[in-house]
């Protein structure tokens, strides 16, 4: 929920996710398929609130949360519900763009929301106080870092990594950019694409989804137990494999 990339693919898209979270936090169940407000769902649990960070649907529509708005903010407790459950709420709306807009967010705390629906890509964006939205150019490349963890200054030049990457990697696949969100950084550990501040706040998890033409998947790589989960997604038919 802190690090996500946007590729366009012929026919597609590929979004990658990575995880950083403190060391202490549970560590995520595997990717399975739920039931969310009666919306199937595909995506890894937090056991610790029954969120999630990220999330299939059978169709092939993706989305994914990262913490904090435009910028780092206080938080200030309580908090009403979970930014993953939130995340499920508005994902589970069958116009995932439309639940974005309708969400009750009174006393929830800042986030980014990125949906990808119909072939459309969208930014949503909650600071707190106001909501924002604005469409993103599909057929360019983006990434974004959380706020909460990285200063406008080591944003921009992790976008400078991922440019350098992607004149390096002119047609990219789903593993390709799964070695970036483990290896991009130039050795950086404190800022890296994957990070690791004093084995207190890491990167847990790389979560590639893939979306082209009719076929789907969803890669999942648990970093702390070394295990690596796919799930594919063809219509509406679900095979899982792991290892």
């Amino acid at each position: 929920m802190c690090t996500v990339s946007y590729l366009p693919m012929a026919q597609g898209a590929l979004i990658t996710s990575n995880r950083d979270e403190k060391i202490g936090r549970s560590l995520a169940l595997p990717p399975q398929w739920y039931e969310i407000n009666g919306d199937k769902l595909l995506f890894p649990k937090d056991p610790d609130a029954a969120g999630t960070w990220i999330a299939m649907k059978p169709s092939g529509q993706m989305a994914v949360l990262l913490n904090g708005g435009w910028q780092k903010h206080q938080p200030v407790y309580p908090y009403r519900k979970s930014r993953g459950l939130v995340f499920l709420d508005i994902v589970s709306v069958n116009d995932m763009f439309e639940g974005f807009r309708q969400a009750d967010l009174h006393l929830i705390e800042p986030f980014t929301i990125l949906l990808f629906q119909d072939g459309k890509l969208e930014e949503n964006r909650w600071d707190g106080n106001m909501k924002s939205s604005r469409f993103m150019d599909t057929t360019v490349p983006h990434i974004w870092s959380s706020v909460t963890l990285y200063s406008e200054e080591i944003i921009e030049q992790r976008r400078g990594w991922f440019s350098e990457w992607l004149e390096l990697n002119p047609q990219p696949t789903a593993e390709s950019i799964r070695q970036f969100h483990l290896f991009g950084g130039k050795g950086d550990e404190e800022n890296g694409i994957r990070m690791n501040r004093n084995n207190e706040m890491l990167t847990v998890s790389v979560t590639c989804m893939e979306k082209i033409n009719n076929k789907a998947a969803m890669h999942y790589t648990d970093l702390l137990l070394d295990a690596h989960y796919e799930t594919q997604v063809n219509i509406n038919t679900v095979h899982e494999t792991f290892s």
